[in-house]
C-alpha cells in the first residue's frame, strides 16, 4: 500500500481513520476550496482536484452517490469493508430496510461475553475496530454494500426490505440487487439468514430463510413466550439469538431479555390520565409505520403521519391502513399527499398544521382504550434537525401539558 497513489473520497466519520493504514493517502472533499494539511497529518484536496490518471486505489465514503462526479471518474474504487477483506475477525454483517441498528445492538448484547465488537453503520468505522477481535459485528448499509466488490460476510443477516433510499439507488430494483450482493461472493461455509422471497437468489452459503418471527422461532427452536419483546423487536431478538445459537448453539433468554431498546422506536409514555402515547418518530419509511400499527392494531389508532417521504410511494401503507381501526392526523411536507390518499382510501383524516397541533387534536379525543402513535413514515428533516428532535417535541408536549 505505501507503493501506491491512494485516493479517499470524503473527509469524514468513516474515512478520516484510515489515515491509520494509509498514512500517504490523498482525501478529495467536496467542502474542501482549497488544499490543506489537517492536525493529524492528512492532505485534503477539493473534489475537482481528483486526477484518475495519478491514483491506483480509490476508497469511497459510502454516503456519495453513484451519480458523484468522484465515482464516475474512479478507475480502481473499493469499498471499506474491501480494504479490510483480510482481516481475521469472524464477520457478522446484518442489513435491511428497518431494525438492522437494534438487530445488531442486541447481537452484541448476546455475543460481548464471546468477544465480540460492533462498528459500522451503527457508529465505529472498520478503521478503528480491534483486528484481533474473534467477532465483529457490522451494521451495513446498501450504499457500503453497493461499493463492495471483494468482502463477503462469514454470516449474513437480511431483515425485510421496503422501499428506501431510490433516489440515491436510482429504483427498488437496484436497492434489492446492492443488498442481496454480497450472498454471490459467500461461500460454503458461509451462512445466511434472509428472507423467503429472496431465496432463490444464486449463493454457495447455506440459506435460512424465513417469512416472520414464527419461522425464525421454529427455524432455530426457540421459545417466544420466553422472550419479552413484541411487534418488529421480536423479529430483531429472534434473529440476534439465530446468530448465537448457530455459533455456539446457546439460547440465552435471561440474556435477551435484559438489553434496553433506544428511544424513539416505539418508546411508550403514558399522561397523567393513563392514556397511551407511542414515540416512534424512527419510523422514517412506511414499512416501519406498518410494523407499529401491527403492534397495536387491537386498539382504535390516532396516527400522526408525515414528512418527508422522499417522493415514495405510499400507496401500499394506505391499502393496509383501509381496514384498520385508525384516524391520520397529517403533518409536515407531504401532508397535502397524505389528505389525498387517506380520501382515496376512504380513511378518516385531519390536517394539522404541525406536530404540537395534531397532539393538540388527538388530546381532545384519545381515550384510555385507544393508543396515540407518532409513526411518521417520512423523515423530519423538512420541520426538524433530526428524528429525535421530532421525538422529543413529541414527548415534551405531552408531559408539560397533559
Amino acid at each position: 500500500m505505501q507503493n501506491k497513489n491512494i485516493s479517499i473520497f470524503g473527509y469524514g466519520i468513516t474515512t478520516k481513520p484510515l489515515i491509520n493504514f494509509i498514512p500517504n493517502a490523498i482525501y478529495y472533499d467536496d467542502n474542501c476550496k482549497k488544499d490543506y494539511i489537517d492536525e493529524d497529518g492528512r492532505t485534503i484536496k477539493p473534489s475537482t482536484a481528483f486526477n484518475p490518471q495519478t491514483s491506483n486505489l480509490e476508497i469511497t465514503s459510502p454516503g456519495i452517490p453513484p451519480s458523484h462526479p468522484l465515482i464516475k471518474q474512479a478507475n480502481n474504487l473499493i469499498s471499506e469493508y474491501d480494504f479490510f477483506k483480510e482481516t481475521k475477525p469472524l464477520k457478522i454483517w446484518i442489513s435491511g430496510t428497518n431494525g438492522k441498528t437494534t438487530t445488531t445492538q442486541m447481537m452484541q448484547h448476546l455475543l460481548a461475553k464471546n468477544g465480540s465488537i460492533a462498528g459500522g453503520n451503527i457508529g465505529t468505522p472498520l478503521a478503528k475496530l480491534n483486528p484481533d477481535a474473534p467477532i465483529w459485528i457490522l451494521e451495513t448499509s446498501s450504499f457500503t454494500m453497493h461499493y463492495t466488490k471483494e468482502a463477503k460476510p462469514d454470516i449474513y443477516v437480511l431483515l425485510p426490505l421496503s422501499p428506501d433510499h431510490l433516489s440515491w439507488h436510482g429504483n427498488m430494483k437496484k436497492y434489492i440487487a446492492d443488498k442481496l450482493s454480497p450472498l454471490a461472493r459467500m461461500q460454503e461455509d458461509d451462512i445466511a439468514i434472509i428472507p423467503k422471497v429472496y431465496k432463490d437468489t444464486p449463493t454457495k452459503a447455506k440459506l435460512f430463510t424465513y417469512e416472520d418471527e414464527n419461522d425464525l422461532a421454529k427455524l432455530f427452536n426457540i421459545n417466544t413466550d420466553k422472550v419479552n419483546f413484541k411487534g418488529a423487536f421480536l423479529s430483531d431478538a429472534l434473529l440476534a439469538m439465530s446468530v448465537k445459537k448457530i455459533l455456539f448453539n446457546e439460547l440465552d433468554y435471561k440474556k435477551i431479555n435484559s438489553f434496553i431498546l433506544d428511544p424513539h422506536r416505539q418508546e411508550e409514555l403514558y399522561d397523567k390520565q393513563k392514556r397511551l402515547w407511542v414515540n416512534d418518530t424512527k419510523a422514517t419509511n412506511l414499512d416501519a409505520t406498518i410494523a407499529a400499527v401491527k403492534r397495536y392494531e387491537n386498539n382504535f389508532i390516532h396516527l400522526i403521519l408525515g414528512g418527508d417521504d422522499k417522493g415514495v410511494d405510499l400507496t401500499e401503507l394506505f391499502i393496509f391502513l383501509q381496514d384498520k381501526k385508525v384516524k391520520i392526523y397529517a403533518i409536515g411536507s407531504n401532508k397535502e399527499k397524505l389528505v389525498k390518499l387517506s380520501n382515496s382510501f376512504n380513511i378518516a383524516v385531519e390536517k394539522s398544521k404541525n406536530l404540537q397541533d395534531a397532539i393538540f387534536k388527538i388530546e381532545k379525543n384519545l381515550t384510555q382504550n385507544e393508543v396515540a402513535l407518532l409513526s411518521p413514515a417520512a423523515a423530519s428533516l423538512d420541520e426538524f434537525t433530526s428524528y429525535a428532535q421530532r421525538g422529543n417535541e413529541f414527548k415534551e408536549t405531552i408531559k408539560t401539558n397533559f
